[in-house]
């Protein structure tokens, strides 16, 4: 599947939306994963400027057929933020009619923030599996920074969204956080596969991905045996 595989880890910035004061600070990732058999992709979070990644798409000769959304902030599905409006996946139906893969613990935040109808998302639950060509992206719902935070699961590459960065995680504190539900899907992750190579939401960290193993060995958010100890670390009850 490796061959066939066409996977692009974009940076807000540097990569498309250059010039974007916001889309530069937030320094997000946006991924495309598709078939290069095919030609059929999907691209992971649009924000920004949408037709910059339609662009990369075009020029690498693959179509869109869809959209996969880790959670419903606006720096990863657009809407308003720090007072300004951010492009994002109501700005992609307007370009190209495509299904929104949302999980369905999502569903209603995504649509209050974006603007978007029911009928333009598709409601998955965990480990459902969407196809781009002959791809398989499995889904995982990764709770705790967003009650429908989800990571995508692509021959190895753990696309993380804010559940998991090289360093830290994603913050608990925003409206629908819980400690409890992200140590849960942090030690849900700690056990997939050492041959997973995680892919962050953001660039935290100087580098755009480490390999699975690395980052436990690293990163302290692995460092808590015990939801007590987590909790104590980041000093809530």
């Amino acid at each position: 599947m490796t061959e066939r595989l066409y996977f692009r880890q974009l940076l807000s910035g540097r990569d498309f939306a250059v010039g974007d004061p916001v889309g530069t600070q937030m320094v997000n990732f946006v991924y495309l994963v598709g078939d290069r058999e095919t030609g059929e992709a999907i691209v992971v979070d649009p924000a920004y400027r949408v037709n910059d990644l339609l662009d990369v798409l075009a020029a690498d000769d693959m179509r869109l057929t869809g959209a996969l959304v880790t959670h419903y902030h606006a720096d990863h599905v657009g809407g308003s933020a720090f007072g300004l409006e951010i492009e994002g996946i109501r700005a992609l139906l307007a370009q190209q009619n495509v299904p929104i893969h949302v999980n369905r613990a999502e569903s209603e935040w995504i649509r209050t923030s974006t603007g978007v109808a029911a009928s333009d998302l598709v409601d998955h639950d965990d480990s459902d599996v969407v196809m781009v060509g002959r791809i398989p992206i499995t889904l995982l719902h990764t709770p705790g920074h967003t009650p429908g935070s989800q990571c995508f699961l692509v021959d190895n590459r753990l696309v993380a969204g804010d559940t998991l960065f090289l360093e830290g995680c994603g913050r608990m504190d925003l409206p629908g956080g819980d400690a409890g539900l992200m140590y849960d899907s942090l030690r849900r992750l700690a056990a997939l596969p050492d041959a997973t190579t995680v892919f962050p939401g953001h660039q935290y960290s100087p580098k755009s991905s480490e390999d699975l193993p690395v980052v436990k060995r690293m990163n302290h958010v692995f460092r808590p045996s015990s939801a007590q100890q987590w909790k104590a670390m980041l000093g809530v009850g």
